[in-house]
């Protein structure tokens, strides 16, 4: 679920989502559902050249197990809400004896 909390919190933030068969897409994120599933509104393909199919593509839903790296502007992150998110999920895992 921290995962699913933070991109939230991205909604209406400029990304790039690179897919596992290469292909790279940027765009504004419009919305992410607990399935990582991310989808995107003025969608741009970084090499037009290669995949000159998707350049009309203009929004996209991105099914989330075809992600492999959402790139994410440095300043968009919230480090301080990140950590202590991950702090709160750590303890609840260790005092409940999950791991």
């Amino acid at each position: 679920m921290l995962f699913y909390s933070f991109f939230k919190t991205l909604v209406g933030k400029e990304i790039a989502v690179e897919l596992k068969n290469d292909v790279v897409l940027t765009g504004t994120l419009h919305s992410v559902d607990q399935y990582l599933n991310i989808k995107l509104t003025t969608v741009k393909v970084v090499n037009q050249e290669r995949y000159p199919q998707l350049t009309t593509l203009k929004n996209c839903l991105i099914r989330g197990s075809v992600v492999r790296y959402v790139q994410i502007n440095p300043t968009d992150v919230d480090t301080e809400l990140l950590q202590d998110a991950t702090r709160k999920e750590n303890s609840v895992s260790v005092g409940s004896g999950g791991g």
